[in-house]
This record gives C-alpha cells, sequence and structure tokens, in this order.
C-alpha cells in the first residue's frame, strides 16, 4: 500500500499483529474488534468496516479466501501459551462443535476476481481448528452481531510465494474489498 497508495474510500483503521493463541489471547482480540465498532461509530462520515484478517498455513501452495469458520477447538499443538483444547466449542452459548458461521462477503467473486488478476488463489470451507479457525469464528459471531462483516485470508509461507507477492496480492484484495461498500 506505501507503493502504490491506498484504493480511494479505503481508510486502513488499524493493522494488529495478534499473538498465535486462543483462549488466552482474547482480550487482545476483543480489544481490536472492539476499537473498531467505537471508531466507526464516532466517524460520522464512516461507511463500512471490514475485518480482514491473515494467518500462514505451512503446508498452502497458493492463497485460501475462507468461507467459514467452525465453533470447534481442537488444536494439534499448544499455542502460544500452551492451551492445546480438544473438541472444545470455541464459543459454548452457541452450541455445538459442529455451528459454522459464514462470512457475509461475496468469497466466490472476490476470489475470481483475483484470479483473473494472476494470482493463485482458492475458496475454502475449511479454516483448520486451530488459532485461525480461533480467531475467525470470534470475528464472524462479534461481527454479525454489530453490523459489520469480516474474512479470513490464509497465505502459504514466503519460500512458497514470495514476500513481494504477498504484498501485491494484500493491496489487491483490500481494492478488491473497497470496491463492493
Amino acid at each position: 500500500m506505501n507503493k502504490r497508495g491506498l484504493p480511494k474510500g479505503l481508510i486502513l483503521g488499524s493493522c494488529t499483529i495478534l499473538e498465535t493463541a486462543g483462549h488466552g489471547a482474547l482480550v487482545p482480540l476483543y480489544q481490536t474488534l472492539q476499537s473498531a465498532v467505537i471508531r466507526d461509530a464516532n466517524d460520522l462520515n464512516s461507511r463500512r468496516v471490514i475485518w480482514v484478517h491473515f494467518g500462514v498455513n505451512s503446508a498452502a501452495t497458493r492463497f485460501a479466501i475462507e468461507n467459514q469458520a467452525v465453533n470447534e477447538a481442537t488444536f494439534r499443538c499448544p499455542d502460544e501459551m500452551g492451551w492445546k483444547p480438544q473438541k472444545l466449542p470455541i464459543v459454548p452459548a452457541d452450541g455445538e462443535i459442529s455451528r459454522i458461521r459464514e462470512t457475509a462477503l461475496p468469497v466466490e467473486d472476490i476470489t475470481k476476481t483475483l484470479a483473473k488478476m494472476g494470482y493463485e488463489v482458492m475458496t475454502s470451507d475449511d479454516a483448520g481448528r486451530f488459532v485461525c479457525n480461533y480467531v475467525y469464528y470470534h470475528s464472524l459471531r462479534f461481527a454479525e452481531q454489530n453490523g459489520i462483516k469480516s474474512v479470513f485470508v490464509h497465505v502459504p509461507l514466503f519460500l512458497t510465494i514470495d514476500e513481494e507477492t504477498q504484498m501485491r496480492f494484500a493491496a489487491s484484495l483490500l481494492e478488491i474489498l473497497a470496491s463492493l461498500y
């Protein structure tokens, strides 16, 4: 974005790196989510808030735009705070671990547009069951409650798709999202 500038109508509210943790990192996650709601409510000229989350999938060979998250925390290894839940609901009040929340954004259209731009990208219905899914589930729930949109993108390692291409991809994604509203 520094090279190309922000797309017309896009305001980058914040860019926060969250700890790779589930339950133990909920407070900073919700502080970040809530700050967008408060900032949006205080800005009379604001239009739409879209949370864009990025997470690394070390096995990926392309970008994946995640359509949904599942109310299940089953971590194959402990998170950065040592938590390793097994088949626990992320939000117990939402019921069973099979509960799914979907993004309100047109993931298929976004993916097709990015593919036409030359990016190796796919739509995914499996955000995993580790921290990425955990964060995305909370984000989708909070977004739904507050009339906001949320999307999660899995990116490969820089060894698979270099950093410069990933930065261009992120900028292109933001341009597409800005054009939606």
